[in-house]
């Protein structure tokens, strides 16, 4: 699909850092995007822009409604750290809804914001230690949560960032599929929603696991 083709996207995680640059950008890009968000209040600055649907992102039923007739859900949904003990299992959770949700609306293609600390030959930096001893549930969850999705039959994209910035869009990144990019430290949220929504409009990494970084 080209990059300039208008979609109808679905964004969930909306009103979360990578989520508004999401939504920004795609809108930008000229697609129609919907939004599903338990508080609309971050995005006012996109009022009349993006049609806003609040809800529950962990009840099927609710996101099938607002999934159907789009063409692909664009995801940057994640617990906020540190992980209290009423999001333990948020990702599983979510993934186990919205996966069920997509295949009952007949919507295949969805681009997922996961974590570079899944990458255990990450040796510079050491991601999957780091995240073993300092984020232990939130590796446990992401694993699970990328399981769910793997054993679907849906069109999907795992994208692991390293640590996010609030730098602005550059571009200038790299991508390394099933890995993480050497020396790969940082990258920009802005830059993570440029590639998820490039993701999304080519379909070139369906079923693929892919490492970013500047």
């Amino acid at each position: 699909m080209g990059a300039r083709e208008r979609m109808k996207l679905v964004v969930l995680g909306a009103t979360g850092r990578t989520g508004v640059e999401i939504v920004r950008q795609a809108i930008e890009r000229g697609h129609a995007v919907t939004v599903f968000v338990r508080s609309p209040d971050p995005l006012r600055a996109f009022n009349g822009r993006v049609s806003v649907q609040q809800g529950d992102l962990l009840n099927s039923d609710a996101l099938e409604q607002v999934i159907r007739g789009h063409d692909a859900v664009v995801s940057a949904f994640g617990p906020r750290t540190p992980v209290s003990k009423t999001d333990q299992n948020l990702l599983q959770r979510f993934a186990t809804a919205l996966t069920n949700a997509m295949l009952q609306a007949g919507v295949k293609r969805v681009v997922v914001e996961s974590v570079a600390f899944l990458f255990k030959d990450s040796i510079v930096p050491p991601a999957y230690l780091l995240g073993r001893l300092f984020f232990p549930a939130i590796v446990a969850d992401a694993s699970a949560m990328e399981r769910i999705f793997e054993e679907s039959d849906l069109d999907w994209t795992m994208v692991r960032p390293p640590e996010l910035t609030d730098k602005p869009y550059t571009g200038k990144y790299r991508v390394r599929e099933g890995h993480l990019p050497r020396f790969g430290f940082k990258i920009s949220r802005a830059d993570v929603a440029d590639f998820m929504l490039n993701a999304a409009e080519d379909h070139v990494s369906k079923h693929k696991i892919v490492g970013i970084s500047n």
